[in-house]
């Protein structure tokens, strides 16, 4: 009889087949580029099979590798599940977007406090639409965002709970000529280009609430910009292109900008946790009690009377809530 496999090198050998990259599949798994590598070595001794074509420019599956993919995700599924069932679950990877956007943070926070014994592990990768299709294949777990401004394919295959409705902002050099008001009229921008993400593929929920806030505003849409991976990048690209950029209250300011609540009407940013529907896992349970209990002490989802949000957001809110 053959020995049974370790569940440790099928997941090795599904991240390595999702990612197509050994480097960001250890990241992925928090494990050493060297360890993931004899991880799959070894399950490729243990099945007697060669499960990728390796060249120093690509990785690809073999056609045993392609054949071995779906048993490994549903071995690893029945797993997973079988480790939560008897309270021993995998830790639970949630998508912050970025370190600058307290509401996430304070949910996070709160869940580990809840379930202490659970490993919540957070990530800081922007926007909801780029963690959309690691949500659905089971390679991240929870998000938060726009729900509204998914695809509505992919909200099909997720769901949500609203956590907040968080005021907008906007963040401005330190000369610019808004920037001595405390708050900023939507009307004071008529006239201007504003970054809210055009052109990044990760994040065109968040540009789309911009594309409805400024309609009929004669505010525009500042264009693309390359795409800035990290905070010191994007300090640089807007220190730079000194563009205004559409942020939410509490973002940090960065060096030579200040931040200022928009106003006259207050634009509010629909803030959900997401997850993919099914998931089941003792810390995604504190997350989502953790969610309801700020929304609740914090009136988060309370808004004020000269509020906005798009139609189609107050739908699904309030639907959902």
């Amino acid at each position: 009889m053959p020995a049974p496999i370790d569940p440790r090198l099928l997941r090795a050998f599904v991240a390595v087949a999702e990612e197509l990259h050994f480097t960001r599949a250890a990241a992925r798994l928090f494990v050493a580029q060297q360890a993931l590598s004899r991880d799959v070595r070894r399950l490729e001794r243990e099945l007697r099979a060669e499960l990728f074509l390796r060249t120093t420019r690509q990785v690809t599956l073999t056609a045993d590798g392609e054949r071995l993919l779906p048993y490994a995700r549903r071995v690893l599924q029945a797993h997973d599940d079988l480790l939560t069932a008897f309270g021993q679950a995998r830790p639970l990877l949630v998508d912050l977007n970025s370190p600058g956007l307290h509401t996430h943070r304070r949910v996070l926070h709160l869940a580990r406090e809840l379930a202490p014994e659970v490993e919540l592990m957070a990530r800081f990768e922007s926007g909801l639409t780029g963690a959309a299709a690691e949500l659905i294949t089971g390679r991240l777990d929870a998000s938060f965002s726009r729900f509204a401004g998914l695809d509505p394919a992919l909200r099909a295959q997720l769901d949500h709970q609203p956590v907040r409705l968080e005021p907008m902002a906007i963040m401005l050099p330190e000369d610019h000529r808004l920037a001595a008001l405390d708050a900023v009229p939507l009307a004071a921008l008529a006239g201007e280009g504003v970054y809210a993400g055009a052109g990044n593929p990760r994040t065109p929920e968040w540009t789309d609430l911009a594309r409805h806030l400024f309609e009929g505003r004669g505010i525009g849409l500042a264009p693309p910009f390359p795409l800035a991976v990290g905070e010191e990048e994007f300090q640089r690209l807007m220190a730079k292109t000194r563009s205004p950029v559409l942020a939410v209250v509490g973002f940090p300011a960065m060096p030579g900008t200040v931040v200022r609540p928009l106003i006259d009407p207050v634009p509010l940013s629909p803030v959900s946790l997401v997850w993919r529907k099914g998931l089941v896992h003792p810390g995604f349970h504190a997350l989502r009690r953790a969610a309801a209990q700020l929304a609740a002490e914090e009136g988060w989802l309370q808004p004020p009377a000269e509020g906005w949000i798009p139609a189609i957001d107050e739908y699904l809110m309030s639907v959902r809530n």
